[in-house]
């Protein structure tokens, strides 16, 4: 199976914003683009999967519109991370202890009181362990960066724990709008 890993594109928020799990928009003329550059790439048996959050999910549906016969599947398990009280807070304004008790234990810390890398790795590879009971060729996942290092990490094989801390310690680089293709 061919994986299709599209991060979101650009929401429309302040710079150094933590907003995670909060539902945010994205400005249409940058949904436009990355729609079309997707149509360009994409095959179109792709089947389609999306987190709930707009961000993803209206990107989805409007590639969903332009490919025939090709539905949406709206995966809650695909979101980001939820930060609890830090989410839609400027990172500069949550106070340094707390952004150092997560760093102490970026596995099991539940920033804001919101979701542990954990807790999302156990969801994210929920999804992947029944994205491989199915037989298809290929999927696109228009998700976020943080459920695409865990569905990279899910890749490696490793126990729960380790696929969690990979993730955490591993810095991404992926930008908005981008496509990753993995081979599952």
């Amino acid at each position: 199976m061919r994986l299709y890993l599209v991060r979101h594109p650009a929401p429309v928020i302040g710079p150094d914003t933590c907003y995670g799990s909060s539902d945010v928009v994205v400005g249409a003329a940058q949904r436009n683009h990355v729609c079309a550059t997707l149509l360009e790439t994409l095959p179109q048996d792709v089947a389609l999967y999306s987190s709930p959050l707009r961000r993803c999910a209206d990107l989805a549906r409007q590639l969903s519109a332009s490919m025939v016969g090709q539905a949406v599947t709206i995966d809650t398990r695909l979101a980001e991370m939820d930060f609890g009280n830090w989410e839609l807070r400027a990172w500069n304004d949550i106070p340094r202890e707390e952004i150092d008790a997560w760093a102490q234990d970026m596995v099991a810390h539940r920033p804001g009181g919101g979701e542990s890398v954990l807790q999302m790795a156990e969801r994210v590879r929920a999804f992947h362990e029944e994205l491989q009971q199915h037989r298809t060729q290929s999927v696109a996942i228009i998700c976020h960066a943080g459920t695409i290092r865990m569905l990279r990490a899910c890749r490696l094989g490793l126990p729960l724990i380790d696929m969690a801390r990979h993730a955490a310690q591993n810095a991404h680089q992926i930008a908005y709008g981008e496509l990753l293709e993995l081979d599952l």
